[in-house]
């Protein structure tokens, strides 16, 4: 099954104009789950061994890009946003590369440059800006905290308390807020698999991780909705996206196995978390 999704991503390679999932012009964000970023995600959900040609292609052009200060630029001509930062450093560190030199750099660029609610925000403000906007982007902050779990930046040393905290925030008001407008509605509350997109299944995994989050009544209820979802044990995908229609493993509808596999390992996390 995983073999016939491999294939069917290897055949979208050159799809953007250039090699590993890129455009000419040295965009790596373009494509969506098709793009270098992109497809990172993808093929470790799909639990696609590290040492694969296009992992190791799509990480060693977004290593290239990574500035001396940490910071990477996804796009020639357009600017830096942490959004990009967080996506590109989960990308990295969820296959591995979470100790290399300029990895690490731009690990310690997102912990150092937070907004003043411990999470993380773009200064774009596509919806205008009102209260609603003083606060950190969910959905940036969430991928941030992949990135940093993955590197073994979830215990208490790193203090991302704060950075929990608004995502916990978030689920009680559920309200659009941040200057993206990242809210909790339907689309949030249908399980989507492969992580690529701010989502209750997406959620939960991350947060398992962390302390702060699976001791607070708050994200059990996340866990609670998520039981209710499971048919004889298994997660059943909801909203794929749209892309990955034709992939097998991420089904609209269907039982996934590696999406279950997921779900087993947020209940092994808040095991392995609670406080007793």
């Amino acid at each position: 099954m995983e073999n016939k999704d491999l294939e069917y991503i290897q055949s979208k390679r050159f799809e953007n104009g250039a090699d590993f999932f890129s455009s000419p012009d040295g965009k790596i964000g373009v494509g969506g789950p098709f793009s270098t970023m992109g497809v990172l995600m993808v093929l470790n959900d799909m639990e696609i061994a590290k040492d694969h040609e296009s992992i190791k292609g799509c990480v060693e052009l977004i290593i290239s890009l990574i500035r001396d200060d940490g910071r990477i630029k996804i796009s020639p001509k357009g600017a830096i946003y942490p959004c990009h930062m967080a996506f590109a450093a989960a990308a990295l560190c969820k296959n591995g590369y979470s100790d290399n030199p300029k990895v690490k750099m731009m690990l310690e660029y997102l912990l150092n440059n937070r907004y003043s609610d411990g999470g993380w925000r773009c200064n774009k403000f596509l919806y205008g800006r009102g209260p609603e906007t003083n606060f950190s982007n969910p959905g940036v902050t969430l991928t941030a905290l992949d990135a940093f779990r993955c590197a073994g930046m979830n215990d208490d040393n790193y203090n991302l308390d704060d950075a929990v905290e608004t995502l916990l925030q978030h689920w009680e008001v559920k309200l659009p807020i941040g200057p993206c407008h990242f809210g909790i509605g339907n689309q949030f509350m249908q399980i989507e698999y492969p992580f690529l997109r701010y989502n209750i299944f997406y959620f939960a995994y991350v947060l398992s991780f962390y302390k702060k989050a699976v001791n607070d009544g708050r994200y059990l209820e996340v866990i609670e909705i998520l039981n209710k979802k499971l048919d004889d044990g298994m997660i059943i995908v909801e909203k794929p996206h749209h892309k990955l229609s034709k992939l097998e493993f991420c089904k609209k509808g269907k039982p996934s196995i590696l999406a279950t596999k997921r779900f087993n390992e947020i209940l092994s996390n808040i095991k392995a978390n609670k406080d007793n």
